[in-house]
């Protein structure tokens, strides 16, 4: 895959599509854990959303750079 996307005739780092894509699934996960009540017996809510969206990306771009 390349490094680069063209976009409109912008070449874009495909890590910024990725994390686009990434913040859409962990909205959808995020979701999910509110609605199944998850929460609840988590500590830090906040931290964990953003510590969820790192793990999420951190993912998505290993699948794709490695």
């Amino acid at each position: 895959m390349p490094r680069e996307i063209a976009v409109l005739d912008a070449y874009v780092p495909a890590i910024v599509l990725l994390f686009i894509a990434g913040t859409a699934i962990t909205w959808v996960l995020d979701r999910a854990m509110a609605w199944t009540g998850l929460y609840r017996v988590v500590w830090h809510p906040s931290l964990f959303r953003a510590s969820l969206l790192v793990c999420v990306c951190g993912v998505l771009g290993l699948g794709v750079y490695r």
